[in-house]
């Protein structure tokens, strides 16, 4: 037995929910206790023996179902069909019927569970999801007829198949399985699917993280429909996260939109396989302006892939997690070797006074907007800006004078000596 088939048999208890219509989940659906784990199933061998095909002859078996113990115990049927090979089955890629030997009147139906494929069948007179009551040391028999549909998939190949029951009635070791071989043989591969970091920073003014997403099948056959992935992304915390995303499709990117929280990839064809080589997916994520988020933040993003049709249980989920910062306004360049040149607030009150320690910068005047207003340059870097008020005049005048009365000592200076 199969660990997949196995661990499905180990959570048999929270099953019925899940296989039966909400009528049919009474008291007596309930798992057994214990001690009722008591049946062992029989599976006798296929006639025709050999290999199936798709679409080809079906082969049938007896199931016998024996109860060792002194008083009756409630059977309820679960045939579980363990395929070896990437794909999940749909209802009608297997064929299954059963019919009554030494038993009541049967009906029989497909169902399934986290994907799987489960053959189920009841009591005709008391409809889906009823029991059969396996008299003390007594036993049931009924004839189980199986086959390949024609769409079974091409990438998967031999299958067992199980006989157990759901209400936990069939004792630990007791469920009897057969290996069905599938014509023709394959070599089963698996679809593998993983994240590449590609980087993450600025891109022109806005950060980004950049990742593919790639898809490779191995073994023989192809996907026999196309394969589609949904994206969740998620982050620590309640705050929004506005989140960016986009896909390059066709050569350029494209904005994919959430729906319902899930961001939907474009779909990879019909046909995929190893043949295929690796298919790869690139992304790019960002933050939006409307994000709350003020610092670095690990972000979660999540790949769901399945396929695009029938049985869309996931084939497989591949988280990846990389860092995000906040979208910031861009930082000003810093001068290096050329004067600069500002313009000022058309303010009247003059702006406050800005420093750099990167360059060494020289005096420069502007006379745009006020033209009342002047900015220098010192040797430290430091610009000053000073603007005109009720005392400019006096100092003005002031400096005049000072300057006027030393030119008239120089001249006098000048002539005293020459006149000596």
């Amino acid at each position: 037995m199969s660990v997949r088939t196995a661990a499905a048999i180990a959570v048999v208890a929270g099953v019925v929910t899940t296989l039966l219509p909400l009528s049919a989940t009474t008291a007596s659906a309930a798992p057994a206790a214990d001690d009722h784990a008591v049946l062992r199933t029989e599976m006798g061998a296929p006639v025709p023996s050999g290999p199936l095909s798709r679409g080809g002859a079906t082969e049938t078996f007896d199931l016998t179902v024996k109860n060792p113990t002194g008083k009756a115990v409630e059977y309820k049927p679960w045939l579980l069909l363990d395929p070896k090979g990437p794909s999940l089955l749909d209802e009608n890629d297997v064929v299954f019927k059963v019919e009554a030997v030494d038993a009541p009147a049967t009906k029989s139906s497909v169902g399934g569970q986290d994907g799987e494929w489960q053959g189920l069948f009841s009591p005709s007179a008391k409809g889906p999801g009823a029991g059969f009551d396996i008299p003390a040391n007594g036993k049931m028999t009924w004839k189980v007829t199986i086959g390949l549909g024609a769409n079974y998939p091409t990438n998967n190949g031999d299958f067992n198949f199980t006989a157990t029951s759901y209400n936990n009635s069939v004792a630990p070791g007791g469920a009897d399985s057969h290996l069905f071989k599938v014509d023709p043989q394959i070599k089963t591969g698996e679809l593998k699917t993983w994240f590449k970091q590609v980087n993450w920073g600025q891109d022109g003014q806005e950060p980004r993280a950049h990742l593919d997403l790639n898809y490779q099948a191995t073994g023989d056959g192809t996907f026999g429909t196309a394969l589609a992935t949904s994206l969740t992304l998620s982050h620590p915390g309640a705050q929004n996260a506005d989140f960016r995303l986009q896909a390059l499709i066709d050569g350029r990117w494209q904005d994919v939109n959430a729906k319902d929280s899930r961001y939907e990839l474009p779909r990879i064809a019909k046909g995929f396989g190893a043949a295929s080589g690796v298919h790869t997916q690139p992304l790019r994520l960002s933050l939006g302006k409307d994000s709350k988020l003020t610092k670095r933040t690990v972000i979660t993003m999540e790949a769901e892939v399945r396929k695009a049709e029938g049985n869309t249980w996931p084939l497989m989920t591949v988280p990846v997690q990389f860092p995000l910062v906040p979208i910031t306004e861009p930082a000003p360049t810093e001068p290096t070797t050329n004067p600069t040149t500002t313009t000022p607030s058309p303010s009247p009150s003059p702006p406050p006074s800005s420093t750099s320690s990167s360059a060494v910068q020289q005096a420069v005047a502007t006379s745009k907007g006020n033209s009342n207003v002047t900015t220098t340059g010192s040797s430290t870097g430091s610009l000053a800006t000073t603007g005109a008020g009720s005392s400019t005049g006096l100092y003005a005048g002031l400096a005049a004078a000072l300057v006027a009365l030393g030119a008239a000592a120089a001249w006098l200076g000048r002539r005293r000596r020459t006149n000596a």
